[in-house]
């Protein structure tokens, strides 16, 4: 058993699990920074004052990052390829909340005011687009 568990945590492993975690958290703050900069509304704000359509919105937002992002870990090549296609996957992510305040007039007014609703339509679509994100980034079996 022991033979067992050391084959599987050798060092090489564990360096990597360590890379890639590290990358990950760093790429997770990064995206929660830009995010709720390009935001018209202070996320942060909004959610100590018990905002829970800012909390949804923001939260489906990591969600929508965090799927294709995790995908891309368990696929990637090297470090590079992940931190490549996981910026892809925040861009497109940034891309779908500016092209939903486009459709949605007012969604950040909405959310500021505490409309639940809003918060929940921007999360869905934080979510879906991060699903599709993910499946895009799946290599193909052909």
């Amino acid at each position: 058993m022991l033979e067992a568990l050391s084959i599987s945590l050798n060092k090489a492993a564990v360096l990597g699990f360590v890379l890639y975690l590290g990358g990950a958290a760093v790429l997770f703050a990064l995206f929660q920074l830009i995010y709720t900069r390009i935001t018209p509304h202070k996320e942060f704000e909004l959610i100590r004052s018990g905002n829970v359509a800012a909390a949804i919105a923001l939260g489906g937002a990591i969600i929508g990052f965090a799927i294709p992002a995790s995908n891309v870990i368990a696929y990637s090549i090297s470090i590079l390829d992940f931190v490549v296609w996981a910026v892809i996957a925040a861009f497109v992510q940034l891309l779908a909340f500016l092209i939903t305040s486009l459709v949605l007039k007012g969604v950040s007014e909405r959310i500021q005011k505490g409309e639940i609703a809003a918060g929940i339509y921007v999360a869905a679509v934080a979510i879906s687009v991060g699903m599709l994100n993910a499946a895009c980034m799946t290599p193909s079996q052909n």
